[in-house]
């Protein structure tokens, strides 16, 4: 059986925002205090004790989660990574959340080789800072101790609970969208139609472009059709904006209760298949 975590232990001093979110996973999966000090061979030892960023260990039957002891050369891999590893998300981390491995690259390799990376200068990277980002880490790095309740503690564990969430849903919803998705060929280009279901997933495009990276459509897929959750309709939209298509043509239809001025989205009332497929040819560019 394993053995619960009491408490979570990071380094003090300075704080980077992969083990205040490494924490803060583990604070919104445990609910227990954090502690900011170097560990002791006990700490280690302690399964009890989660050691995150610190320690000189990556062991996660003992909940020691450091990655300083990685040679330079090993990928990109830090204190964050583990703890994502560690609760079975990393890799779904990894395909949504576009700022995940920026993050690593930055904690392991540093601000100069992670804009070469993402092919910016060192100027642009540093007009990317966040005052979020700023107070949060200031805040964190000052306290010696924060436990449920404090203000900082809880906004780390609504953060870890929201990324949780956040992963596994789109999990979810991925796995829907690829069991009802239908790939159709309208006026010469590709179109994604997800149908009605009972129940209906409270957002009901939410997820397509993910899915379309996933399936590798989301550079030739030019429209899609999903349900409208204000009505008993579609929606039509541009994917990616793609020119193919301008839903201002059709705003004058009968069944058409809206069209953005900017052609890329409508809302129309039509269900029928035949319908929605007619509306596409009369948007078509």
């Amino acid at each position: 059986m394993a053995i619960a975590i009491e408490r979570i232990l990071t380094h003090p001093g300075g704080s980077h925002k992969d083990e205040l979110l490494a924490c803060s996973l583990l604070a919104a999966v445990h609910g227990v205090e954090i502690v900011r000090r170097e560990p002791t061979e006990a700490d280690l030892a302690d399964p009890a004790t989660a050691v995150v960023d610190v320690g000189g260990q990556h062991d996660p039957a003992l909940n020691n989660f450091d990655h300083h002891q990685f040679p330079a050369d090993h990928p990109p891999v830090c204190a964050l990574t583990l703890v994502l590893q560690h609760l079975g998300i990393y890799e779904d981390a990894r395909t949504f959340c576009d700022w995940l491995e920026p993050a690593e690259w930055f904690d392991t390799r540093g601000p100069n080789v992670t804009a070469k990376w993402l092919g910016i200068d060192r100027d642009t990277l540093a007009k990317l800072n966040s005052p979020v980002d700023v107070t949060l880490l200031r805040r964190f790095a000052k306290a010696s101790r924060l436990a449920p309740g404090d203000v900082i503690y809880e906004m780390m564990r609504m953060t870890g609970q929201d990324l949780i969430d956040y992963v596994r849903s789109l999990r979810q919803r991925l796995d829907f969208i690829r069991d009802h998705a239908e790939l159709w060929t309208v006026a010469g280009q590709e179109i994604v139609f997800l149908p009605r279901t009972e129940p209906m997933p409270d957002e009901p495009s939410a997820g397509i472009g993910r899915y379309l990276q996933s399936i590798g459509k989301d550079k030739t897929v030019a429209a899609l059709i999903y349900p409208d959750r204000r009505g008993s309709g579609y929606g039509l939209s541009r994917n990616n904006d793609h020119p193919a298509f301008d839903f201002t043509r059709i705003e004058s239809e009968a069944d058409v209760h809206f069209a953005h001025a900017r052609g890329f989205v409508a809302k129309t009332s039509a269900a029928e298949i035949e319908r929605l497929k007619a509306l596409l040819e009369i948007a078509r560019a």
